[in-house]
């Protein structure tokens, strides 16, 4: 039987997961208004996936570390990263990037998947100095922003671009709030 604690943590990831996958979503639905195939459109939400189970992996290393020799200061600082890369995606969302698009063949998808997949890892550094369930976040995390993708790319197939803007908002909101309740609890 699983316990409320156990719930309540799976809850929380499933929404920070979320929150980072916006950020794929929002660029997949501008890439999805390219000519793409649906083996593409695959390879490019698996690859993502991958990005968003290395970034937070290294992070939460990184955040273990930390938090064994910094003790209550890593929650705080944990906290304060959480809260400054949501303000930064909340704000982010309000710029005109109409800049020229990577392609999302070899390289250039590597660079499109590091590229969204950066905040994952100051996002796992924090929950590395939380002591957070590490596979249950990876798997979370990869799986989520897997899914995101390939709505973005797919959507971006039938849409022109509005959501974009809206969703990197709302993630940068739903990251926001993670940051503070880490540092306010």
């Amino acid at each position: 039987m699983l316990s409320v604690a156990y719930i309540g943590e799976f809850i929380t990831l499933s929404l920070m997961a979320i929150a980072l996958g916006m950020d794929a979503f929002s660029v997949g639905l501008g890439m999805g208004m390219i000519p793409l195939r649906l083996r593409r459109i695959f390879s490019i939400g698996v690859v993502v996936g991958l990005f968003h189970v290395i970034m937070p992996f290294a992070g939460i290393i990184l955040g273990y570390f930390l938090s064994s020799h910094l003790g209550s200061i890593a929650t705080y600082a944990g906290g304060t990263l959480l809260l400054i890369l949501g303000v930064q995606m909340f704000f982010s969302s309000f710029k005109d990037d109409s800049g020229p698009m990577i392609k999302p063949i070899g390289m250039g998808l590597i660079v499109f998947a590091l590229s969204v997949s950066l905040d994952s890892f100051s996002v796992g550094l924090s929950l590395g100095m939380s002591n957070v369930r590490t596979a249950l976040t990876l798997i979370l995390f990869g799986a989520f922003s897997m899914l995101l993708t390939w709505g973005g790319l797919l959507l971006g197939k039938k849409v022109r671009g509005v959501l974009g803007k809206y969703s990197e908002m709302f993630g940068g909101s739903i990251l926001c709030s993670f940051g503070l309740q880490l540092i306010l609890s």
